[in-house]
């Protein structure tokens, strides 16, 4: 048994609804889909009052089971108008799991700015924010440990997300407690702000009560081991983390360089590509940093790093593919050290790294700077930290800068920048973000490395279909999906531990069901947010410029992929056995 907490700001009111069973499991995306439909949140003003801001723990939250204390945090979204949920690691999801609490929802607006703090002890008060209000997220973390104590979790609303720019996302404490986590997309801070949240901050305490305890030990250490003896963590996950994906996409000419008009990096010395993984964990290592690094409690495949400067002094946490692709090679840079200040200042002001490269790019192809120039990037961090004019007008995100400078190479879909894979060779992932409810998501199915140009559409679809329904499962159960490599062949094994947890009688097939049940929920939502098949194309230039080195083109259509999901029941799940990922 958990609680799940109805907060009502107006009136500091709290509601308390007890879960337990398949209602702890039908968690996350899956709850945030279902909650948001249910309530007729399609048509809301999404920074308005009647947006509920949802954040929810899976089922093993609060435990040292592995890559299993993501935060989902949802709502309709400011940035795309449609539905959104995006996910974190980090210590959220671990401390309200050891308060067995469920998760929360945030109704309404509050009058004034505060900081609600469930104690260790159970109780929740709201406090003044006004001392925090205007700082960076360092300071202000730094200062709720010299009042609450080091022993906390805490999710933050970062000053850009104070005024409500949609580049906010909701920022998450790290297993060290440092202010690096990210529920990077949608604008999901800007719904915090609009709500006078400052922070939720979580006293730690003790492990939830589990079903049975000394089963759920043993699935623990048996995961541990399964994904110890895997590759692909071994290989690549712990050795180089998200980051060695740049070494693919640049070799395959499918990484955003230049504001999308090229897929590849090069040098004119033919030197290494230093926006690499290999390069930079190389780098980084030699340095005295980190690059082995669990951002949760309990993590095994530690994919996280701590970036270090020539002295060995910490630049910032964590270095990953998307940041160093739109925040990096997408903005002409080539020194990973810049790269890491840029990370660092989106860490501060808690703003998603990908939104934030793909708008400096368009404002840099807008004719306002050269790629590369490091001193006009840190001018726009200056401006968005003050909420300027200018601030204000860029953390509007990509689509609107676009708008505002008439820009025609404006790399967005539905409203939200693409992510690091150029989908004129990327192709199963374009076609995600293409179809996805989410935006240009590429968490909603990434199938980056399958060889596709000489595959026609069906084939195509159907493993965007299979990625987004294993995608789905995944971020309604509080999973990281980069333990897919071991969960999805062995969802017979995942699907038992659960039970060992919480005491429910899931069958593995629950799996598949609840990621097809997801995407359903979330077409649903917006299409009743007013989504037609228009929204699905990607912007003319894809289909329009050729992309370097390959010279390819966008092949397919909104008309070609809009109804993917009238097929979802025709496909397995990815990496799963058939006889636990199709419908029976």
């Amino acid at each position: 048994m958990r609680r799940y907490l109805h907060i009502h700001l107006q009136n500091q009111t709290i509601d308390t609804e007890q879960l337990d069973g398949e209602a702890l499991v039908k968690a996350g995306r899956y709850l945030i889909a279902k909650t948001l439909v249910d309530n007729n949140v399609a048509t809301v003003d999404p920074l308005g009052p009647d947006n509920p801001l949802i954040f929810s723990a899976g089922p093993f939250a609060g435990t040292a089971f592995s890559n299993a204390n993501r935060t989902s945090v949802g709502c309709k979204s400011p940035l795309t108008g449609g539905i959104k949920e995006a996910n974190s690691g980090g210590t959220f999801a671990y401390g309200l799991g050891r308060l067995e609490i469920a998760g929360l929802t945030l109704h309404g607006q509050s009058k004034d700015w505060v900081v609600i703090h469930l104690h260790k002890d159970g109780a929740m008060t709201f406090d003044d924010a006004t001392p925090y209000m205007g700082k960076g997220n360092v300071e202000v973390t730094a200062m709720f440990h010299e009042r609450y104590g080091k022993h906390i979790a805490v999710g933050l609303c970062g000053p850009v997300g104070e005024y409500l720019g949609l580049l906010a996302g909701i920022t998450f404490t790290d297993s060290d407690g440092r202010p690096s986590r990210l529920a990077a997309r949608g604008g999901v801070g800007a719904v915090m702000g609009s709500k006078k949240v400052k922070a939720i901050v979580i006293g730690l305490h003790r492990m939830p009560q589990l079903h049975d305890r000394p089963k759920h030990v043993t699935d623990m250490r048996t995961y541990a081991q399964k994904l110890q003896a895997d590759p692909v963590v071994s290989g690549f996950y712990q050795p180089t983390g998200t980051m060695g994906m740049a070494d693919y996409t640049n070799y395959v000419g499918g990484i955003p360089v230049n504001n999308f008009t090229s897929g590849q990096q090069t040098t004119a010395d033919g030197g290494p590509f230093t926006m690499g993984g290999t390069y930079i964990s190389e780098l980084n290592n030699s340095r005295g940093g980190k690059q082995t690094h669990a951002c949760m409690p309990g993590c095994i495949i530690q994919c996280s790093n701590v970036y270090v400067d020539a002295n060995g002094k910490e630049m910032t946490s964590p270095v990953e593919y998307e940041t160093l692709a739109l925040l990096g090679t997408n903005c002409g840079l080539t020194n990973p050290d810049h790269l890491a200040e840029m990370n660092q200042y989106c860490n501060d002001l808690g703003i998603d790294t990908i939104e934030t490269g793909a708008m400096i790019a368009v404002l840099m192809d807008a004719g306002l700077a050269q790629f590369g120039d490091v001193a006009f990037m840190e001018q726009v961090f200056t401006e968005l930290r003050q909420g300027s004019d200018k601030g204000r007008l860029w953390a509007g995100g990509t689509a609107r800068v676009g708008q505002h400078y008439g820009i025609e190479r404006v790399p967005v879909i539905k409203g939200q920048a693409i992510s690091a894979y150029d989908p004129r060779v990327i192709e199963v992932t374009g076609i995600s973000m293409m179809t996805t409810a989410q935006g240009a998501d590429h968490t909603t199915g990434n199938v980056a490395r399958m060889q596709s140009f000489d595959k026609e559409l069906p084939e195509l679809m159907a493993a965007s279909l299979a990625s987004q329904i294993a995608c789905a499962a995944v971020d309604s159960v509080g999973l990281c999906l980069f333990g897919r490599s071991v969960t999805n062949p062995n969802i017979d094994f995942l699907a038992q531990a659960v039970n060992d947890t919480i005491g429910t009688n899931l069958e593995p097939n629950f799996f598949q069901q609840i990621g097809r049940e997801t995407l359903r929920l979330e077409v649903a939502f917006n299409r009743a947010a007013g989504f037609t098949e228009a929204d699905d194309e990607l912007p003319a230039f894809f289909y329009q410029e050729p992309l370097a080195p390959t010279q390819r083109t966008a092949r397919f259509h909104a008309a070609d992929v809009h109804e993917i999901y009238e097929h979802m029941d025709e496909v397995g799940t990815e990496g799963v056995p058939d006889q636990y990922g199709r419908v029976s």
